[in-house]
């Protein structure tokens, strides 16, 4: 059983389970991260010098989530419609306990927002760079596959059928070449897009200038944005954010984005592992993948829980996206809006990620299918070829038709398009039988797949 009935243990969630960004932006990450700011904002207004040394070294002491209650905190949330209110009371009460005089330092002209945003940025931090770290693990792996499989051929697939002649080792390229953008583009939103909230009640800083003292410049005051944010490692917006969402934004964005690379790697994994296609295979663990019913299925469990992800990121990502219309200096509901959203589209993402890196080292891949796939059509997936090749001989509408119909009568009996194509008059003394065959060889017509997979493994 579960510590407590209001526990979100991940039971419907199976892709975020036991993976490091679940721990990363649960409840405790959440208001350990909150807790975080509010030390940080008291050490910041300690270099600017409006608070005494000794008060920011109570805060940080007592700023730990173990010392405080996250049910409680949450049931007081409905009181206040967000949680820092009652944080805030439960933290003074802690720091009071060791330090009387340092408890009217925790919060110090600071609102709930700047501390909830704080504290967002802060998870969002942490699981990005987890996010991060996997996703090069993915890329790493895919440039040992593709490099492996860079003449391995097989069929390529358009509207769901055999189109031309690919090989595994290009499409594995764009697997990776995929999730390197994905990479670079978290990358440059935890590099800089992930800024300190500071605002104070209406985004002015006025309740900061005014616990400054007497005499303070207004300008200086701008200063403990600066400091605010090198305490957290967080960037220095230009302008308080309270309902300029443009960060929240760039999270949706770019986790979407990064879902959806990795929902396209399972997309794929899904097709190509089908019974009757059978060209890759799930690494193999002992009890996954069972079927409640069907004793001889072995699912594929890793490729199903990405897509699932991947198909619910977008989604929730749109709920961040539709709250950059916020009314006003703060806004009422919309702030609300993002907290979970934000926290399932980290979890599910790095969820993602975290199995992508076990689907790709551990991925098996069957040539000697995809031989076979390749020649269930008798040739005819390298028509295109012969097509370019008849052209000039016959004219290219000639060439078409021609190809046309007899790819229909090899369908029709079974036949390989290269024998059927023998007994037509109109390619006497055309083209020769053996040359017919050599021209609908599917390994000759890969076109420049190896050197873009070598072009694309130099990056």
């Amino acid at each position: 059983m579960t510590d407590s009935p209001y526990a979100d243990a991940g039971l419907l969630s199976p892709v975020r389970v036991g993976t490091p960004v679940e721990a990363a932006v649960g409840d405790t990450a959440w208001l350990q991260a909150m807790l975080d700011a509010e030390a940080a904002l008291v050490r910041a207004q300690v270099r600017c010098g409006t608070v005494p040394a000794h008060a920011a070294e109570s805060i940080t002491a007592a700023a730990r989530a173990e010392h405080l209650d996250v049910r409680e905190l949450a049931l007081a949330a409905r009181e206040t419609a967000n949680p820092v209110v009652g944080l805030v009371k439960a933290l003074t009460a802690v720091v009071a306990e060791r330090s009387p005089e340092a408890a009217e330092y925790v919060h110090r002209g600071s609102t709930s927002q700047d501390i909830l945003d704080t504290g967002a940025m802060l998870v969002a931090a942490r699981a990005l760079r987890l996010i991060g770290a996997d996703l090069r693990a993915v890329a790493a792996a895919l440039a040992e596959t593709a490099a492996e499989h860079r003449d391995t051929v097989m069929a390529g697939r358009t509207l769901a059928l055999h189109a031309v002649p690919t090989t595994f080792g290009l499409k594995a390229a764009g697997w990776r070449q995929s999730v390197l953008d994905a990479a670079e583009r978290l990358d440059r939103v935890a590099a800089g897009g992930l800024p300190v909230s500071l605002g104070g009640a209406a985004g002015t800083l006025a309740g900061y200038h005014q616990y400054a003292g007497e005499g303070a410049d207004p300008a200086d005051v701008v200063d403990l944005v600066a400091a605010f944010a090198d305490e957290t490692g967080l960037a220095v917006p230009v302008l308080p954010w309270h309902t300029l969402r443009t960060p929240m934004a760039d999270l949706a964005a770019v986790l979407a984005h990064t879902s959806g690379v990795l929902g396209k790697i399972a997309a794929d994994v899904l097709v190509l592992a089908r019974t009757e296609v059978g060209e890759v295979a799930e690494p193999s663990v002992a009890g996954r993948g069972v079927s409640s019913a069907m004793p001889q299925k072995r699912n594929p469990v890793l490729a199903t829980l990405i897509r699932s992800a991947a198909l619910q990121v977008p989604a929730l990502g749109a709920v961040l996206t539709q709250c950059l219309s916020s009314e006003d200096e703060r806004a009422a509901g919309v702030w609300q809006a993002e907290w979970q959203p934000l926290r399932e589209c980290l979890r599910l993402t790095g969820g993602a990620a975290h199995t992508a890196v076990e689907l790709v080292r551990g991925l098996t891949v069957h040539p000697e299918r995809m031989r076979a796939n390749l020649a269930s059509t008798g040739g005819q997936i390298a028509s295109e070829r012969l097509s370019a090749v008849l052209a000039p001989r016959l004219g290219k509408v000639a060439a078409k038709e021609l190809l046309a119909a007899a790819s229909l009568r090899a369908a029709g009996t079974g036949r390989p398009l290269a024998d059927v194509l023998a007994g037509l008059p109109e390619l006497d003394g055309v083209v020769t039988p053996e040359e017919l065959a050599a021209l609908l060889d599917p390994a000759a017509y890969t076109g420049a797949a190896g050197p873009l997979v070598d072009r694309a493994l130099k990056h």
